[in-house]
């Protein structure tokens, strides 16, 4: 297990940072570092490999840091943002249409 801190930077929208909280942005590369802009922490969390991540698997996460100092989680492509926010859809209206068919409580 490893304490891990993720950043987000200003000039890039869902892009971000992940580290070693206890060695921080120390092995990111400078050139990396200027394109995030101004860094903000988001979350420090403990992660192993079997932690659920949203976008990425933890294992990956985890590997990348400890080979390079550094984890880079990229922006969704938009065809994935699209088909995210039409299974959100989806979900509502089942659970609308499923809370139709019940008597509330009385």
């Amino acid at each position: 297990m490893r304490v891990v801190e993720i950043f987000k930077g200003s000039r890039n929208d869902e892009m971000y940072l992940y580290v070693d909280q206890k060695v921080g942005t120390d092995s990111v590369p400078k050139e990396l570092l200027e394109n995030f802009g101004t860094l903000e922490s988001v979350l420090i969390m403990p992660l192993n490999e079997h932690k659920k991540l949203a976008r990425e698997k933890a294992s990956s996460v985890l590997q990348s840091i400890t080979e390079n100092g550094y984890f880079l989680q990229m922006p969704p492509k938009p065809e994935a943002l699209a088909d995210a926010q039409i299974a959100a859809m989806i979900k509502a209206e089942e659970e609308l249409s499923d809370g139709k068919d019940k008597k509330p409580n009385r």
